[in-house]
């Protein structure tokens, strides 16, 4: 009995795919790329929005805005611009105050007991989002700032 639902629910979700237009070939039987969604994030970042959901989200907001006066925005910063300073920051912290496009902050962010590729995953994701433009960032550049603050 287990073995004839099986089958069915096989055959049925291939029809369906194949019906919808989910195959990865063209009518001639070679293999298509589907284009990447617009919407998709950029590789790496899924991990990254995951890191910044339990770790970032209470004080830099949803939207990486911050919270005006307290907590200073990720959103366009001017701030993150300072790749070395930013992983610093992660790794270790900072109290006292910053300026963050233009606006003044005193506050603390204590440091945050994150892997290197959750640093990496993290800043890769705040670099492609909330209107910033940075490049990824490595494990790689990660490993090398943690090594220079000892």
């Amino acid at each position: 009995m287990k073995k004839v639902l099986l089958g069915t629910v096989s055959a049925i979700a291939i029809f369906m795919i194949a019906s919808c237009g989910g195959g990865t070939s063209d009518n001639k039987g070679a293999a298509v790329t589907p284009p990447p969604s617009a919407a998709a994030p950029a590789a790496g970042t899924e991990a990254g929005a995951a890191v910044y959901k339990r770790t970032c989200i209470a004080c830099h907001q949803t939207d990486g805005g911050g919270v005006a006066g307290t907590f200073p925005p990720l959103a366009k910063s001017d701030f993150i611009a300072d790749r070395e300073q930013t992983i610093t920051q992660v790794i270790k912290g900072k109290s006292g105050e910053v300026t963050v496009n233009g606006t003044k902050y005193n506050n603390v962010m204590p440091p945050q007991a994150l892997s290197e590729d959750d640093i990496a995953a993290v800043l890769t994701y705040v670099y492609s989002n909330f209107g910033n433009t940075g490049a990824a960032v490595t494990v790689a550049e990660v490993k090398a700032v943690r090594e220079k603050i000892k």
